[in-house]
């Protein structure tokens, strides 16, 4: 792979940035309380990472790090976090990192319980591990039969000092002491499989959940039952006690409902029925708080708050994401910060990019709102509609209508939804007359107005509706658009032109106002899918023989194709300029296409197949979803940020895996920075000093050195100081210096006569300076860059003093003069430095020009200079008046 691409094995325009939507899963939550900071966190599972929220507000206080498998079990004392995977579990400090790991079990992990400065693990082999936690070193080994004892459950009694109590899936329980390695008793149990274990707030008494659905309330000092709980909802899944004053106990079920009794009148109070969608994996009381937290595998943790007359717990604070894998994905709006999305769960939700807090959700779509009001929640599950397979938004008028329209799994009519109110919408959009059943919506949009809808169904009509009245207002090609099922529908930004493309591959331009069809063309192969960059007229189609092909739409034509796929697209997105299609598919690969060149610039490979893929309407993420994932991914757009190459991938080229983003974001930014150094080193590249010796190349240096050198004596004269410079009463900070070009330090004289000449000895700088030295070299030798240099080093003064110091009367010579003209000549033969040996030769005309026409040799040196000069100039010229008349064409010409 390596070979490829310069090294290049990952993305070199995307880096995994963060999930979304994701916040919980199977494994029970874990409660802890900050004797620091006074406060309750709860901690929840994601895949290979946990989630830490403050339960006051249910912020998001921390993510751990990823560990190399999913978590399948958690435990928590006041100080550390232990997650499971495997065979293997860690401990977490702060949340975060993980600071010891421990090796040991053959069989998967399933039960952790913390034990002071012990921890105990049991795998589904019945090995029970006590581990010491700071030296990571086993402490005890207990090795049960699985026929016989299979732990299921395990608990801590409370001040029942160095004992663990042991359930089993054949019904009995254990009491063991760990310290002196011994059983204390056995209890004979319900002949039913032990799924919980709670210690009540009594002392002595522990709550015991059974498969059947029972919950025992048993003293495990004398063996004795003191009551029993049943519920018909499967077996108990979790139990918590109320310690607020209240004797109400709360036990969960595999169907999402949560059953309550009060265990003083020893009877059932309540139920709270679909507090999840799936089984309660977790509850728990707050410790004397009235606060219920629970989390279940529907990806929702949720905190209820008992303070009603009824004794029902109420929902106060929530997270949720989708509880089944996405079927469509896109950002709302302008802003970049909120992506919409539909799920096969039936829910519509938008998910904020900026904070959890701003999620919401759109809820189930419903067949008739007005009788699940009337009749009541009972109803809901019957008259919900399928799963939302597209959908189309428009923010334009979110606020006087709905803006929100979806086509669902199997139905003909699509629902409107209104995004600011956050509900379905008032409308059912479908045609009146149809006489077959089995027709349903295929394809939609909105305007970029918000006023109308398009609708394309599988029988081939296109209809048009107002979005704000629901009526229907006509069809493209009267009662068929097209023969075969619509597959896209579009419309412009300025509603002038509708496109329609059907399963029979044709591709259709209607006028949008009359319906009248302008222009009529037939593809290569059926078409998957249609998405049109509004902006740019650009129309991307996606085929079903996994080619891409791309079309303008004003003039009608294909101007670029594209082929690499190896699977179906799902899904394409443009970025928001337009240059970038972005393609997904089933071969796992998400691509970049650049439309003004046409080439493949970036690919790589995913492990889930991408169904869904998105772009921010501000360029700086990506969004992406999965085959059987439930979260959206971002990936961060590395061109923002950094120089990236956009060079063409070679066909052979083979693209990385890439790992999908965590939900935090410390890793990817590692990541990204490891991506930017690759793309750094693809595209080092040093500009040579001269490019063609052909080309008349400039100096680097800056405009102040060379373009006012003939207005120096002007400048020189404005700069001076009105009056002159005071002498100092003391003596000099600094160490007094010889005038001349070469500074000498003043040997210390003492000499106090008020009457010295300030009038400078010429006959100092008579001295050579190092240019003249140069320059006399350069007659020997032919070669003048050390000279050419000592004067680009110098400032406007010191090139007039040097240039002036050619002079014999100022201690120079003819010779040296004339190899000065050689140095210009050299410098316009190579045609390098230009605009500096013109500049020089301009102060040297100005300051020499009374002696050069009495010496011969340098007349003729000005002779070789004057044609260089003139031919030169008349190149530049001529290109100066060709670029000048065509920019006055195109400024003139009516295009």
């Amino acid at each position: 792979m390596e070979d490829n691409a310069g090294g290049r094995t990952a993305s070199a325009l995307f880096a995994g940035f963060r999930a979304l939507g994701l916040f919980s899963n199977d494994v029970p939550h874990v409660v802890r309380f900050s004797a620091l900071k006074r406060r309750f966190y709860v901690t929840t599972c994601v895949g290979k990472s946990f989630h830490t929220y403050d339960v006051q507000k249910l912020s998001l206080v921390a993510v751990s790090n990823s560990l190399p498998q999913d978590i399948c079990c958690m435990a928590a004392d006041g100080r550390l976090v232990f997650a499971a995977y495997g065979n293997v579990f860690s401990a977490f400090a702060r949340n975060k990192e993980v600071v010891h790991t421990f090796k040991g079990h053959k069989a998967e992990i399933h039960l952790l319980q913390p034990f002071g400065d012990h921890i105990i693990s049991v795998d589904t082999d019945s090995i029970l591990i006590i581990w010491h936690i700071y030296s990571e070193e086993e402490y005890l080994q207990l090795t049960f039969d699985k026929s016989v004892f299979k732990i299921s459950a395990i608990l801590h009694p409370s001040t029942y000092l160095n004992k663990i109590l042991l359930g089993s899936e054949q019904g009995s329980l254990q009491l063991w002491n760990v310290k002196s390695n011994k059983l204390l008793y056995t209890f004979p149990g319900w002949k039913v499989g032990v799924t919980a274990l709670q210690q009540a707030p009594a002392v002595d008494v522990v709550a015991v959940g059974l498969m059947s659905g029972q919950v025992v309330i048993h003293n495990i000092k004398f063996d004795e039952t003191l009551m029993k709980f049943r519920q018909d909802w499967g077996p108990i899944t979790s139990i918590s006690f109320r310690t607020d004053g209240h004797p109400v106990m709360a036990a969960g079920s595999p169907c999402g409902h949560i059953g309550l009794w009060d265990l003083e009148d020893k009877k059932f109070i309540n139920q709270m029925r679909n507090a999840h969608s799936t089984a309660i994996a977790g509850l728990t009381f707050l410790h004397r708080e009235p606060l219920l937290i629970t989390n279940g595998a529907d990806n929702a943790l949720r905190i209820w708050i008992f303070d009603g007359p009824t004794g029902e717990g109420r929902l106060l604070r929530f997270r949720m994401g989708h509880s089944a894998p996405l079927t469509k994905i896109r950002y709302y709006g302008q802003n970049g910060q909120q992506i919409l999305s539909a799920s096969q769960d039936g829910t519509l939700q938008s998910f904020s990019t900026v904070h959890e807090k701003f999620n919401k959700s759109l809820g189930h779509g419903l067949i008739n709102k007005k009788r699940v009001k009337r009749k009541g929640l009972q109803n809901a599950m019957s008259v919900r509609l399928p799963p939302i397979t597209k959908f189309a938004a428009e923010e334009a008028r979110e606020s006087d209508w709905d803006n929100i329209i979806a086509c669902h799994q199997g139905k003909l009519s699509c629902s409107t939804w209104n995004y600011q109110r956050s509900t379905i919408g008032t409308y059912f959009l479908k045609p009146k007359d149809l006489k077959k059943d089995d027709i349903t919506a295929t394809a939609l949009d909105i305007t970029s107005c918000g006023n109308f809808a398009v609708i394309g169904l599988s029988s081939g009509t296109v209809d048009v509706y107002n979005m704000q009245s629901g009526i229907h207002r006509g069809s493209f090609g009267g009662d068929q658009a097209h023969k075969g099922s619509v597959r896209g529908v579009a419309v412009d930004g300025l509603n002038q032109l509708a496109i329609t493309t059907g399963s029979e591959g044709l591709l259709k331009f209607w006028n949008f106002k009359n319906k009248i069809l302008i222009h009529s063309m037939s593809l290569n192969s059926s078409p998957n899918m249609m998405l049109l960059h509004r902006d740019s007229g650009i129309l991307g189609l996606a085929l079903d023989d996994f080619s891409i092909s791309v079309l303008d739409i004003e003039t009608r034509k294909i101007v670029r194709e594209f082929s690499g796929h190896q699977g179906q697209i799902n899904d394409m997105a443009f970025s928001p300029d337009g240059r970038w299609l972005i393609s997904a598919s089933m071969d796992c690969s998400v691509r970049t296409w650049d439309l003004p060149s046409g080439c493949l610039i970036d690919s790589f490979l995913l492990d889930s197949a991408p169904l869904n893929v998105t772009m921010s309407p501000t360029g700086d993420f990506l969004a992406t979803s999965h085959v059987d994932h439930l979260g959206i991914y971002l990936w961060s757009n590395i061109s923002l940020y950094s120089v990236v190459s956009l060079r063409p991938l070679p066909t052979d080229y083979v693209p990385s895996v890439v790992m999908l983003p965590g939900t935090c974001q410390t890793q990817d930014v590692e990541l990204s920075e490891e991506t930017i150094e690759q793309s750094d080193e693809m595209i080092e590249y040093d500009s040579p000093e001269q490019l063609n010796e052909q080309l008349v190349t400039l100096s680097l240096l800056p405009e102040s050195r060379w373009k006012n050198l003939l207005n120096l004596d002007v400048i020189k004269k404005k700069n001076k100081p009105k009056e002159p410079p005071k002498v100092p009463k003391s003596a000099p900070f600094f160490i007094p210096t010889v005038p001349g070009l070469v500074p000498r330090y003043a040997a210390p004289e003492q000499n106090n006569d008020p009457q010295q000449s300030k009038v400078v000895n010429l006959g100092i700088l008579a001295q050579k300076s190092d240019f003249c030295l140069k320059l006399e070299e350069g007659l020997v030798n032919n070669k003048y860059e050390a000279a050419l240099n000592l004067l680009k080093e110098l400032g406007p003064s010191g090139i007039e003093t040097e240039l002036r110091s050619l002079s014999p009367e100022c201690g120079g010579s003819v010779e040296v003069m004339q190899s000065f003209l050689k140095m210009i000549g050299t410098m316009l033969d190579t045609k390098r430095d230009f605009e500096l040996a013109q500049a020089y030769l301009a102060l040297f005309l100005k300051l020499h020009l009374k002696m050069l026409p009495s010496e011969p040799k340098l007349v003729e040196e000005m002779t070789k200079l004057s044609s260089q000069v003139e031919e030169n100039w008349v190149h530049l010229q001529s290109l100066f008046n060709q670029s000048i008349c065509v920019l006055n064409y195109i400024k003139s010409a009516l295009l």
